[in-house]
């Protein structure tokens, strides 16, 4: 039989240093007598509504968690078996979905399952199995694949498209896969995280796949398109949004030309390069340009016809003011998610499956994308 609550064994405990709430809090008792006391009345409801004889038939223990604590509840059962509890139901195991809460908020910041586990653990005195966090986690599945298929405006004036790299086990191996990440800018001026993709490796083709699908998601017309400098990607873009500009990242130029430059010369040869890309207008740029050919086209021909091979998409920036140059010019705005990605995912070497590192993405860019303001 259950005993009754002691206030002033409860109030003496208090005053003796004893904390409210985990499994052998002062409230603990209190929270397990009220809900085997509403689960009675339950039953005894169910037992007057029945039609056919049916009467009592003793309790099962089970162990439940809420969010001061963990206990043992005696949940009552019927002769006939058809008594249905609804305040804790007969498989479930937790009273309230805080702790599921809390613990999909650490997930999303990135936080290991031991961390997880340690904290729910000082929090409310309870222990939660890395299985029960996989399965809480793994409620976030469902929504992440909604997410994905959602349909998208019909116009983006300005969309970032980059990948990120991870180690996943496939086949009993570990390999690496591209994430393909697509960012853009809606006409409120509100960046959005468009969608999430994931596959073999990086290339165009893939890539045709991602702007299809966009596309079929609702997104009819994009203005400027950032990209790096990945062989093919304009000419993706242009299969399926044959009116966009694409604007190759000026900062992955820079970076790929420089690795063609001897040291003595980096220096020297990155004072004359930045006349190209600081240039005020594009007929500057292209002076500058053909000054830097005639300094070192001979002695870095390879450099200098990758400026002009590519001119055509790394100049589109020149014919915008300022404020818009620099959110387009190079792809700093998508890298930045990367970087948060990677702050989420730098407890983890690798992961067991593709959902366990998609789910981690999802959760973590829904948080920090609370905080997203615009780029330009």
């Amino acid at each position: 039989m259950t005993q009754s609550f002691d206030f002033n064994k409860a109030l003496a405990e208090l005053q003796a240093g004893k904390g409210l709430t985990g499994e052998d809090g002062v409230l603990t008792p209190l929270i397990k007598q009220l809900t085997e006391a509403a689960l009675k009345a339950e039953l005894e409801q169910h037992l007057e509504s029945e039609t056919q004889v049916n009467r009592k038939n003793g309790s099962t223990k089970k162990t439940v968690k809420s969010s001061i604590g963990q206990f043992e509840l005696e949940t009552p059962r019927d002769r006939s078996g058809s008594f249905e509890p609804q305040l804790v139901k007969k498989n479930q195991t937790k009273l309230t979905p805080e702790i599921d809460e809390k613990i999909l908020s650490m997930f999303a910041l990135g936080m290991s399952y031991r961390d997880i586990r340690g904290h729910i653990q000082d929090m409310y005195g309870v222990e939660v199995s890395e299985a029960t966090i996989t399965a809480v986690t793994d409620q976030l599945i469902p929504e992440l694949k909604a997410w994905q298929a959602r349909s998208l405006d019909t116009l983006y004036p300005f969309i970032w498209l980059d990948a990120i790299h991870y180690k996943i086990k496939e086949n009993g191996r570990y390999v690496s896969k591209a994430i393909y990440t697509v960012l853009g800018v809606n006409i409120e001026g509100r960046k959005e995280l468009l969608g999430l993709y994931i596959s073999e490796s990086e290339g165009a083709n893939y890539w045709l796949s991602v702007l299809t699908d966009l596309h079929n998601r609702g997104v009819s017309d994009i203005l400027i398109a950032c990209v790096d400098g990945l062989k093919g990607f304009p000419e993706a873009i242009a299969t399926i949004y044959p009116d966009a500009e694409v604007q190759e990242c000026v900062i992955h130029q820079i970076r790929n030309s420089m690795k063609y430059v001897a040291s003595k010369h980096k220096k020297e040869f990155m004072a004359d390069l930045k006349p190209v890309y600081k240039a005020a207008t594009k007929d500057a740029a292209e002076a500058a340009l053909a000054e830097l050919d005639a300094k070192w086209g001979k002695l870095y021909p390879i450099v200098i016809e990758s400026w002009r091979r590519k001119w055509c998409n790394l100049s589109v920036y020149f014919k915008y003011p300022d404020y818009v140059r620099k959110a387009i010019n190079t792809t700093n705005a998508i890298e930045a998610v990367h970087r948060q990605f990677r702050r989420l995912t730098k407890t983890k070497g690798a992961f067991p499956n593709e959902n366990s590192l998609m789910k981690l993405l999802y959760a973590g860019i829904l948080n920090a994308s609370k905080k997203w303001t615009m780029p330009i």
